[in-house]
């Protein structure tokens, strides 16, 4: 296979779709906590219940649904999931234009939209597994990954000039606009999906709420991958708003150097996803995972090390480029991984109970590693999370056994 290979136009839609959402998505980025200052003036309390609070109640709203997804046409749940997610924005800027906006109507948004989102998640996953055979499966999610970083890098410098010139809700509505655009792409992959098969008589259990988690914790592979990820990205997540802190504050960096500090390395992480299936091909699924894996984890105690001035500067954007370089090659290898490992009358609940884990792991993390900051200091709380992420490499998969679901074709429709 070539890495230009067409995957057909089913996928270019789906492609296309998952770039418009997310730039929607970064254009976005921090503007919830923007309103909740700015327009609202609320305290650090209610911008901190923004960014934890909403995202861990959104996650335990999909945990219901992952089951409930798994029995349904995955394209639909998609469409749906977008068209929900374009409606709870859109009522932020109708209530800012008739001065109605409250903080708690941001936090009631911000819960809608997490919960969409794992949904959207593990629908997508599922609706991608239909859609390619195996073996195109990788060259997919690096197109992802790529896609991924770079509406990191132009989605928050061009959010700041529309919120420069239209106001402070102007890239909510590009937001919404979107998902909205997204719900079009996603309608236009066509195609008939089957919709999947469920014993008859069978009806949703409790004890289906929980299948996701069984299945994973019950499974040699992803048990450790489980783990390692969860751990990784909710430890990686905490130290960020204390390098904000450490950085702004302490260091004295001007807003722009510390936008750039984090948007220049985001590079990496295009290189590292077109990186991933030359490597795959070269040394392998699995000894790509773990290098990758265990290599992303040597650098974030770097960050706890940063003088003032432009030195400064340079050390941090040294480490999160190396760091993002790494994770650019492991995300569409891990994802790969994922998908083929899990059976296909599972996928969406083990996606679903992933997703969960990984939002409910980085709001606790978050919130444990900003007492830390405050009581021992943001640089010493860094350093601590870099030295436990050290750790993390011991709980990636060990054998290099092939996935069972990827010897069998998915069912296409």
């Amino acid at each position: 296979m070539r890495s230009g290979q067409r995957l057909g136009p089913s996928f270019g839609w789906l492609w296309g779709a998952y770039g418009t959402s997310a730039l929607g998505t970064w254009l976005a980025f921090g503007a919830f906590p923007l309103i909740a200052v700015e327009v609202l003036h609320a305290g650090p309390a209610e911008v901190a219940a923004l960014a934890s609070v909403g995202s861990a109640v959104g996650a335990a709203l999909a945990v219901p649904l992952g089951p409930w997804v798994e029995f349904r046409r995955k394209r639909q749940v998609l469409i749906a999931t977008d068209l929900a997610r374009c409606a709870a924005l859109l009522t932020v800027p109708g209530a800012y234009a008739l001065g109605v906006l409250t903080v708690l109507q941001l936090l009631l948004v911000s819960v809608v939209v997490a919960a969409a989102d794992i949904v959207f998640r593990a629908a997508s996953g599922a609706y991608l597994k239909t859609l390619l055979p195996p073996e195109h499966l990788l060259v997919a999610n690096a197109r992802f990954e790529s896609t991924a970083w770079t509406t990191t890098i132009v989605g928050p410098p061009l959010g700041g000039v529309l919120i420069g010139l239209l106001g402070p809700v102007a890239t909510v509505v590009a937001d919404a606009v979107s998902h909205l655009l997204s719900a079009l792409g996603i309608r236009a992959t066509g195609g008939h999906e089957p919709p999947p098969v469920r014993p008859a008589g069978e009806r949703l259990r409790a004890g289906d709420l929980l299948d996701g988690w069984r299945y994973i914790l019950a499974d040699a592979m992803l048990r450790p991958l489980f783990l390692n990820t969860a751990l990784f990205n909710g430890l990686v997540m905490a130290t960020q708003p204390l390098l904000a802190v450490l950085l702004l504050g302490r260091l004295g960096f001007a807003p722009w150097q510390y936008g750039l500090a984090f948007a220049v390395p985001a590079l990496g992480g295009l290189l590292g996803s077109w990186l991933s299936r030359p490597l795959v091909i070269r040394f392998g699924q699995h000894q790509v995972l773990v290098v990758a894996g265990a290599l992303r984890a040597l650098w974030p105690v770097g960050l706890a090390f940063p003088g003032p001035g432009a030195g400064g500067l340079l050390l941090v954007m040294g480490v999160e480029f190396l760091l993002i370089l790494c994770c650019g090659v492991f995300n569409p290898v891990h994802a790969t991984y994922r998908l083929t490992r899990a059976p296909a009358d599972r996928v969406a609940r083990t996606l679903t109970a992933w997703s969960v884990t990984t939002k409910v792991a980085t709001a606790l993390l978050t919130a444990v590693w900003g007492l830390l900051g405050a009581v021992i200091g943001p640089r010493t709380a860094i350093a601590l999370a870099g030295l436990i992420l050290l750790a993390t490499p011991l709980l990636l998969p060990r054998s290099a056994s092939l996935p069972p679901a990827a010897e069998t074709a998915p069912n296409r429709g």
